[in-house]
């Protein structure tokens, strides 16, 4: 892996021995369609975890239920010491230990870049307007764009746009941050200086759960890859052992088609034949290439 070897020693106020997040028998429904089936997943602290998988698999609605953008069904979810799923949590004050990055940018079009940096901080935290613009600047200066504090969301590059969006979720000081497809609304050449920032964060020791169809940056600096299909986690280990050498067979054909897209034959689509219902079976040895139930128009992940 490339990732430095220091990378795990870097400071934290977590607790290495608790998980920061700790998902637990997750299930999501939307109405009759089961998108998420008793999902366990633990995430450590400054872990990187990357999920992969097609499109309707389940993993951005599982990034969003970490931070309770969308409300599990069943099972539970930790974020270290909030359970994010107890009706009595104080959600508001769980959710300022995370920072989440959409595929969209969501900058107000209104404010420049160190307003949209800095009224989250004032209205949130409760900080002055000088200590505000002081972390904004900081982090501006992390994503490498001091020298554009003062322009529009317009007058910036898709690529600048998401990377000042990084550092408004810095801004907050997380303990942990989401990236649900950060680059998938860039024009190419543009998605690698996003990869480069969130590489800079990976250095840094930020703990990381990454939703991504970016195969070269997971096998990068991915601790772990998770591959989700059907709702279900199909396979998951090191970067090496699930992009190098997948071993089951839905991650293998996923991982061909991804990594040698012209292989594919016309009419050589990928098509889920009927199975039986399995319900609440097991998770564990799932083979959801039977699971006909799940509907990909219900997850844009």
């Amino acid at each position: 892996m490339s990732v430095p070897q220091d990378k795990k020693t870097a400071a934290g106020p977590q607790d290495a021995a608790v998980p920061a997040i700790s998902i637990q028998g997750l299930v999501k429904s939307f109405g009759q369609v089961e998108v998420l089936k008793n999902i366990d997943l633990d995430v450590m602290p400054r872990e990187v975890v990357c999920v992969i998988g097609p499109s309707g698999s389940g993993k951005s609605t599982l990034l969003r239920c970490v931070n309770m953008l969308e409300e599990p069904t069943a099972g539970k979810i930790f974020v270290g010491e909030h359970e994010m799923t107890d009706p009595d949590v104080d959600i508001d004050r769980a959710r300022r230990s995370i920072g989440m990055v959409f595929q969209q940018f969501n900058l107000f079009p209104h404010l420049s870049v160190l307003q949209n940096l800095t009224v989250a901080q004032q209205k949130v935290l409760k900080r002055s307007k000088s200590e505000a613009l002081q972390t904004a600047r900081q982090n501006l200066e992390r994503v490498g764009l001091a020298h554009r504090e003062t322009a529009y969301p317009a007058q910036l590059s898709g690529g600048q746009q998401q990377r000042v969006a990084i550092a408004r979720s810095l801004s907050m000081d997380p303990e942990l941050m989401l990236f649900d497809e950060p680059t998938s609304a860039l024009d190419p050449e543009l998605v690698g200086e996003v990869l480069a920032v969130m590489k800079g964060l990976v250095r840094e020791g930020m703990t990381m759960m990454v939703v991504t169809h970016e195969m070269a940056f997971a096998r990068d600096v991915a601790d772990r890859v998770v591959f989700m299909d059907g709702g279900y986690v199909v396979e998951e280990g090191t970067a090496e052992s699930v992009i190098g050498n997948p071993q089951q067979e839905r991650t293998q054909a996923f991982l061909a088609r991804v990594l040698n897209p012209t292989s594919v034959q016309e009419g050589d689509e990928f098509t889920a034949p009927a199975g039986a219902d399995r319900g609440a079976a097991a998770h564990a040895q799932p083979d959801p290439a039977l699971d006909a139930r799940f509907s990909r128009g219900q997850d844009n992940g």
